[in-house]
């Protein structure tokens, strides 16, 4: 399977994740089935922005020319463990390790087990050599690089047991935005997408926000009013409930339009179900930038709101360049 063979059954993916098959949506329902937080709506969208962002000729192409990647690479075992808190998570990190040409050993999350195994049977069915390039372990001994993805605890682990071989480990992360008071109806529906998709639960959710002192927030929230649905889904409803029972008990104040509970806070990783803001001073605006809790920062100027959750090929998690850390095994 050289480079454009490779390249070929990942366009042919992208066209199956957009297409209604009856076998897709079936995965798509057990996926839900077996994970709560997956709804169909939720999985439609992450299985869209991979086949718009990462598996368009156009995207492959302009990825690739930005590397030295050739058919005579000697192929090294990639073990990838994965996270399972929003839909196929993991597909940078396995198409990457993909079109290198190196082989892959993927540890899955128990919490997204179905569609990714719905996706790599597919694949397996297209081709004769996938299987031996790509497969499912339970444990990831014998590897010669590491890519894993986790929780700030976990991540500390994975320092330590793959600490003698060449690796990437990923901490959790969250975003932020910075707000100004001139923002459009408009930038602030896009900012609720932000905010919302996933449940929040996402590096790239929107979790904090920074507003300038007397910020009117009633705008914000008619905004949100776009996921009043989530008042429906009982994993998010329990957590909806349970934080506000708690800022009720605490007399702590607290702003909602009853889906979203908005509560001023230092931190940047709120409970699911609320969102943290701080105030900052007109004259003194912060200077936000990608760090060891901040995966991207949305506001105008940089990244626009609505977009956090769209990132492309170049879009690298932590700024790590996954593709020549590969290429330079």
């Amino acid at each position: 399977m050289d480079l454009q063979a490779r390249v070929d059954i990942m366009l042919k993916l992208g066209k199956y994740l957009q297409d209604d098959t009856p076998e897709w949506l079936e995965a798509q329902s057990r996926a839900f089935y077996h994970n709560p937080w997956f709804v169909p709506e939720f999985t439609q969208l992450a299985a869209q922005s991979i086949s718009q962002q990462f598996l368009s000729e156009e995207a492959l192409r302009h990825w690739i020319g930005h590397y030295h990647i050739n058919n005579s690479i000697s192929p090294r075992m990639v073990g990838i463990v994965m996270a399972g808190n929003i839909p196929l998570v993991g597909f940078h990190d396995f198409i990457a390790v993909f079109i290198s040409g190196h082989y892959q050993r993927i540890k899955l999350s128990s919490k997204d087990e179905v569609l990714w195994k719905h996706i790599l049977s597919v694949l397996d069915s297209w081709h004769p050599d996938f299987s031996t390039r790509v497969h499912i372990a339970s444990n990831l001994k014998d590897c010669d690089a590491y890519i894993a993805t986790g929780s700030t605890n976990t991540s500390r682990y994975f320092e330590t047991y793959f600490a003698k071989y060449p690796h990437i480990i990923r901490k959790g992360k969250t975003s932020v935005a910075l707000l100004t008071g001139k923002e459009s109806d408009a930038d602030l529906e896009s900012l609720s997408h932000d905010v919302h998709r996933y449940f929040g639960r996402g590096c790239r959710s929107v979790t904090k926000l920074y507003v300038p002192k007397g910020y009117d927030f009633v705008p914000l929230l008619d905004a949100f009013k776009n996921y009043h649905w989530f008042a429906e889904h009982h994993r998010y409803k329990n957590n909806f409930d349970y934080q506000l029972a708690l800022l009720l008990l605490n007399g702590q104040f607290y702003m909602t339009n009853g889906s979203i509970l908005l509560v001023e806070n230092d931190g940047v990783v709120p409970p699911v179900g609320m969102l943290y803001y701080s105030y900052y001073s007109p004259e003194a605006t912060p200077h936000l930038e990608p760090n060891e809790q901040i995966q991207c920062v949305a506001r105008n100027g940089q990244i626009p709101f609505g977009q956090t959750q769209l990132p492309d090929l170049c879009a690298y998690a932590d700024g790590v360049d996954t593709m020549q850390f590969l290429l330079g095994l």
